[in-house]
């Protein structure tokens, strides 16, 4: 059985605020992931675990799923990411990491990225 991760107030606020500003890479890639169309795997968005937010999440299979802008590429927020993955990992979330442009040019590719991690 797969351990419920919990999460902070402030992060449940803060994932409710983030549906209401969802990036067009984000609004692109939950129209395929949404209402089980990826072939059938519930997937959140902007899902809270513990004090993070997480772009898309499959309970099910313990998957989060970041859309990176370019504002990743800052060493600050490179560090800050690194951590936020070791921690998750250690929880026993696997994390996939997409580029806004990977999405923008390449959503079946992406989709068949996560699908190949989903049949695990």
């Amino acid at each position: 059985m797969k351990k419920h991760l919990r999460s902070f107030p402030a992060s449940i606020q803060n994932a409710r605020s983030l549906r209401k500003k969802a990036t067009v890479p984000e609004r692109i890639l939950w129209d395929s992931l949404r209402a089980r169309r990826l072939n059938g795997w519930k997937f959140r968005r902007q899902h809270p675990i513990d004090q993070f937010v997480l772009d898309f999440y499959c309970r099910e299979k313990a998957i989060a799923i970041k859309v990176d802008g370019d504002v990743h590429a800052r060493p600050e927020k490179t560090a800050y990411d690194l951590e936020r993955a070791k921690y998750l990992e250690l929880q026993g979330v696997t994390i996939l990491r997409f580029a806004n442009k990977q999405v923008l040019e390449d959503l079946p590719g992406v989709l068949g990225e996560i699908r190949k991690v989903l049949e695990r």
